[in-house]
């Protein structure tokens, strides 16, 4: 499916050390399908590209736990999500939980 084949290569590092899209598919994937199974009431919220990263999709837990992936585009989260059962929203529209600005606040390092 190509879901991430607008990957770049990293500087410093050969294109040949970069997994191939349908490598790097398929970890994001099974990272993903791994934080559903083990969390309760996962939720996914798609983010727009901005000047520093494309595409990324959040999974949200309720808990407020949440990991965060590239990808290619809003098809290729919305297909993701729909790929893992978990209903998605754009967080533009909808903002984040209150619980990750919780979970996150609870669980940030020493500053």
């Amino acid at each position: 499916m190509g879901v991430f084949s607008r990957r770049r290569p990293e500087a410093g590092r050969r294109p040949a050390d970069l997994p191939s899209a349908r490598e790097a598919r398929a970890e994001t994937v099974t990272h993903f399908r791994e934080f559903v199974r083990t969390r309760v009431g996962v939720e996914a919220y798609v983010e727009p590209p901005t000047a520093h990263d494309p595409f990324t999709i959040v999974l949200v837990a309720r808990t407020g736990e949440w990991t965060r992936r590239r990808v290619p585009d809003e098809k290729a989260a919305r297909a993701l999500a729909r790929e893992l059962a978990i209903p998605v929203y754009d967080v533009h529209l909808t903002g984040y939980p209150a619980s990750m600005r919780q979970w996150s606040s609870a669980n940030r390092g020493p500053r």
